[in-house]
């Protein structure tokens, strides 16, 4: 209380205490002179003071350094406030607003087609296809006061539909300087390429009843406790060099996702995009399923399927920017230079050859709000990743930008409030709708703060941030570090450097780490040895034991303290070799690189298969004992330099020990833990059937009394090098409450059922569970 009247000193050491004092849960700090420190039960005065602000500043409560923003916040929180009234008083609220696609575009009913399509720099507009011998100036379209244009088209004669299932359907424009403009509908639902032209035409997807794809499933899943996001791309899912449909990733991927133990898929270039090498991400028509790997029926069992096995399905959307193209895309759909996007050099994103949307405007606002319902209405999808948001939150797009940390570079006259506004009402809109599925991501990689707090506090309303720095670490140090010389204390700092109350998604490695240009983890680890020398029957190389080693490792580490979610892109499970290179010219068009190679750990006799092994065991592990998610117990015990070793307390009772050593092994090597018990291994990256020596001893330990690493007890455990351990206090002693152990024969069962009979994985991970949770805290 008296912090506010110090002076000198005393401020700073105050200041200090501050921090220790928000790590107590909120007690009061009260200094006497500077020596005397009295800490009671309070409540934070600080907290107390913004936490119930309803004008978008209680976001403050979490974080100080707000303070000086105040003001930023609380315009932002203004114009998202007043936008969405002014949608509750002119369309009826966010549900009715969202739901453009209902009646824009192309709507079939019993009487007919009603076409309807916004184009207010258009002079005439007419629509033509198949169903007119192409005559481009037959059906001419009328204009309404908003700028939309629309026609109806009744029935023919015999009642069938005036344009037939899957026929070509386009506009032509004639814009206010005569140019005579041909379109594809901004909500077609489906396009397929002209092997004429190469361009895509618009197609009516209006199936018959016989042939519409028939739900067999609750309509979403319910929000996984623990996110395990196992990141896909259908097109390049087959062994094969073609592009794989979705019905072959429903039949052969999503079972090997099963198995591995991932509980959500987040699906990339799902929204129709005109370049294949785009990755999905220049979108030309985003209403429409990519018809390169078939058909909207396709998908829909595709994501059906998936529920059917637990697994939630997010999807990759892009709304951060759109291509370009506009003979099959919507840049500069109306002939005006404008419409969707910003005009001029704001419009342009000139690292990425893209259009900017305009996410002031009211039609680009339905637009894209319509578009997130649609997905998830439409096709079940159960929540997002938004791509580029770095590009959305600011006016510079975050080019040639360095983002330091510094509150400076996130708020003021660089922050893009319209595109801040449209991320508030759609996290809200989604979250609102769809309480107990929805997934938000948001892709940031300036660390905005408040990205990942709710709407109604001030912030933007993601569930979860990508930890986007890790990967990056651990290239550099590949790359740069010999492996005795890496910063144990950078590491660990870098891992869990994660704004407090914001979830974060971590990953070793997702799509952008093996695009061309860069490679795969295990290709960084292990180079042209993984072409030569992974077969079992042969002594590895010195480059191959050390990348198997430090890829389950490392896996391992961003696993238990890099967030409270995971994230592992599709193949690099099993240490996928080389790179992703789309066909292109400059590769001879090859699909070579836009694979997987399942077979790799298919094959008995390579050693793909262990990686892969050790990654089902990971899941398993926090299926069992749960570690990555939210307000779970974690603290950091050791961090030692010259040994290389972190030692970490997480979750349901778990010690993670990590030695990143090359060559030292530590036996009898003590560590702190606050859990006084007994311990059973449950994971070991060492172990014989993930490819290691098996040289840690799976024997039961009991801690000793004696305090260790400021921890109250401690833990005598064997660390091999480039390797880690994970023990789970099975019997807890602590305040005369004890664990239930369970007997272990349920994991010896199932290890003799696969065929494992050395006594180093006799306890495993089956069997394992003691009670959860017991004053593990938070």
């Amino acid at each position: 209380p008296n912090v506010g009247r110090c002076g000198g000193a005393c401020r700073w050491v105050c200041r200090a205490l501050f921090f220790l004092w928000r790590g107590f849960g909120g007690s009061c700090v009260v200094v006497v002179g500077l020596s005397r420190v009295i800490f009671c039960r309070m409540s934070d005065p600080h907290k107390e003071a913004w936490k119930d602000n309803a004008d978008g500043t209680a976001v403050i409560a979490d974080d100080p350094w707000l303070e000086n923003w105040q003001d930023s916040l609380r315009y932002r929180f203004k114009q998202y406030n007043e936008k969405k009234c002014a949608i509750e008083e002119h369309e009826g609220g966010l549900e009715n607003f969202s739901q453009g696609y209902t009646y824009l575009g192309m709507i079939p009913n019993r009487n007919g087609i009603n076409i309807r399509e916004w184009a207010p720099g258009a002079k005439e507009m007419f629509v033509f296809g198949d169903f007119n011998g192409w005559n481009r100036y037959e059906h001419r379209m009328e204009k309404d006061e908003f700028g939309v244009w629309s026609i109806f088209l009744p029935n023919k004669k015999d009642g069938s539909p005036p344009i037939a299932h899957a026929s070509k359907v386009k506009y032509m424009l004639i814009s206010h300087h005569d140019h005579h403009l041909e379109r594809n509908s901004a909500w077609a639902k489906y396009v397929v390429q002209n092997p004429e032209t190469n361009l895509f035409d618009a197609c009516l997807w209006n199936p018959a009843e016989k042939d519409t794809y028939k739900w067999k499933h609750p309509d979403h899943n319910p929000r996984p406790k623990s996110v395990k996001i196992y990141e896909c791309h259908v097109g390049m899912s087959s062994c094969d060099a073609h592009v794989a449909s979705y019905d072959y990733f429903t039949d052969w991927v999503l079972p090997r996702i099963k198995k591995l133990g991932y509980n959500t898929i987040q699906i990339m270039a799902i929204m129709e995009h005109a370049y294949y090498g785009s990755f999905g991400y220049h979108v030309t028509n985003f209403f429409a399923v990519s018809s390169r790997s078939g058909s909207p029926e396709g998908l829909k069992r595709l994501i059906d399927t998936a529920h059917s096995m637990g697994i939630s399905v997010l999807m990759d959307i892009v709304h951060s920017h759109a291509s370009s193209n506009e003979m099959d895309g919507i840049g500069n759909f109306d002939g005006s230079g404008g419409q969707y996007f910003h005009e001029g050099d704001r419009g342009y994103h000139s690292l990425w050859d893209s259009k900017c949307f305009d996410y002031g405007k009211w039609e680009v606002l339905r637009f894209l709000l319509s578009n997130l319902r649609f997905w998830v209405d439409e096709y079940h999808f159960d929540g997002f990743r938004f791509d580029g948001v770095t590009s959305m939150l600011y006016t510079h797009h975050g080019i040639h930008m360095s983002f330091s940390g510094n509150y400076d570079e996130y708020f003021g006259y660089q922050m893009d409030v319209d595109a801040n506004v449209y991320l508030m009402l759609g996290n809200e809109m989604l979250h609102e709708l769809y309480p107990d599925s929805m997934i938000t991501i948001g892709e940031d990689v300036s660390g905005m703060p408040t990205l990942c707090r709710p709407v109604h506090e001030g912030g933007i309303g993601f569930d979860f941030r990508l930890a986007m720095a890790i990967p990056d670490v651990f290239i550099e140090l590949f790359e740069k570090v010999p492996d005795e010389h890496w910063n144990i204390g950078h590491l660990v700092h870098t891992l869990t450097n994660r704004r407090w109350n914001e979830k974060t998604i971590a990953y070793f490695e997702s799509h952008d780490q093996a695009l061309v240009g860069d490679k795969t983890m295990a290709m960084w680890l292990m180079n042209a040895d993984m072409y030569y020398h992974m077969e079992v029957d042969k002594w590895p190389t010195e480059a191959v034991e050390r990348g198997i080693a430090l890829h389950k490792v490392l896996r391992l580490l961003v696993y238990s303290l890099g967030g409270e979610g995971y994230l592992n892109f599709m193949g690099n499970e099993f240490g996928h070799p080389e790179w992703i290179d789309f066909p292109r010219e400059g590769n001879g068009f090859s699909y070579n690189h836009a694979r997987r190679r399942w077979d790799l750990p298919a094959n008995e006799g390579l050693r793909f298969k262990f990686l892969e092994k050790f990654d089902e065991l990971m899941h398993a592990v926090e299926e069992e004992h749960f570690f990555c998610r939210e307000k779970v117990h974690q603290y950091v015990v050791l961090q030692n330099e010259e040994d290389k070793v972190i030692v970490v307390e997480k979750g349901d009772r778990l010690v993670f020990c990590f030695n990143l050593h090359p060559w030292k092994q530590y036996d009898n090597y003590r560590v702190g833990t606050n859990w006084r018990g007994k311990y059973k291994t449950v994971l070991d990256t060492d172990s014989w059937n993930t490819g290691g020596g098996g040289r840690a001893s799976w024997d039961d330990k009991e801690t000793s009394d004696e305090g260790w690493n400021d921890r109250k007890a401690s833990l005598f455990v064997t660390i091999p090098p480039r390797s880690a351990q994970v023990y789970y206090c099975f019997e807890w002693y602590d305040e005369g409450m004890e664990g239930t152990p369970k007997s272990a024969e349920a994991s010896k069962a199932k290890m003799r059922k696969d065929g494992v009979k050395s006594r180093w994985f006799g306890t495993m991970v089956d069997g394992m569970t003691g009670s959860k949770g017991e004053g593990i805290g938070a």
